[in-house]
């Protein structure tokens, strides 16, 4: 079909829908219509830093062109989602052409997301394959095709309802073989993750994750990185990491976010952050300005 919890609650009773409202919560996702009608011939999509995209195409045929990836061809009304910048290429009939509706998709820390780093560069989902995800279509459709109160506003809002659907489904189906969305949708990493996630800063032991996961330790070990691409305790760091990346863009004080993601100090953070991400978190923020305004 597609290509903070206080520490004093049971960690262990976390449920992986729970887990995946804070995610989304604390990396979320914005949009931006800009584009309500057909397209002719051929029409390039750039590729902006920061920026993802999605497409609904209610009619026509299509034929989606990448620089790196096969071509995709488009023979019914599908939403195509780019959870990244790639560029890409429509090429349609030039009298006829397709009918799109098309946004802008921004997911709050950009690249670094780890929602983002977790999905394929694109994802095409035929409507009638998801009713949950056409209901919410066609009161896009409704939208669009109306000049109501609030009509940009509400558009926008609709379309970022769609990935977290489309994420959502992705979880409760298991489609991901493999990485955060694959652990998630696993039913005993889904507990591990969900306690690190709602609890960055506590000293997690391999025994402790195996534990809530309900699995031998070695076996938990194992298993925990072939379906994640990551040890246990890599996969911690990185969280931690991604946590520290969003809380820096935010202007909080190195101070507040060692104690939140369990480092104890800023030197200890500064360590570990320069041991994961090649730099000082000061000299990535200025890499990271200086990128914004290029």
């Amino acid at each position: 079909m597609y290509e903070l919890v206080s520490k004093y609650i049971p960690i262990v009773f976390i449920r992986a829908v729970d887990i995946f409202d804070r995610l989304l919560k604390r990396f979320s996702v914005s949009a931006s219509l800009f584009h309500a009608g057909p397209l002719c011939g051929v029409t390039d999509e750039r590729a902006v830093e920061g920026k993802g995209h999605v497409h609904i195409i209610q009619r026509g045929l299509v034929e989606v062109r990448h620089e790196q990836h096969p071509p995709l061809h488009i023979v019914e009304p599908s939403l195509l989602f780019y959870p990244r910048p790639l560029a890409h290429r429509f090429i349609t009939n030039e009298h006829d052409g397709a009918d799109f509706v098309c946004a802008t998709l921004a997911f709050s820390a950009g690249r670094l997301n780890p929602i983002v780093e977790a999905l394929p560069p694109v994802m095409v989902v035929p409507l009638a394959t998801m009713p949950a995800i056409r209901a919410t279509i066609d009161l896009l459709f409704s939208e669009v095709s109306e000049q109501r109160c609030g009509r940009q506003t509400t558009i926008n809002r609709l379309f970022e309802v769609l990935p977290i659907q489309l994420l959502r489904n992705i979880v409760e189906d298991g489609v991901m073989s493999t990485g955060m969305l694959a652990g998630l949708s696993h039913p005993q990493f889904g507990k591990a993750i969900a306690a690190v996630h709602a609890a960055p800063a506590h000293a997690w032991s391999l025994e402790k994750l195996a534990t809530i996961a309900g699995m031998s330790r070695s076996r938990f070990a194992n298993s925990f990185k072939t379906t994640l691409g990551s040890t246990p305790g890599e996969y911690l760091c990185g969280w931690r990491m991604a946590i520290a990346q969003d809380l820096l863009r935010r202007d909080t004080p190195l101070q507040l976010i060692a104690d939140e993601v369990g480092y104890g100090s800023s030197v200890a953070l500064r360590r570990v952050f320069k041991a994961r991400l090649g730099m000082s978190p000061r000299a990535w923020m200025l890499s990271e300005r200086a990128s914004a305004t290029a």
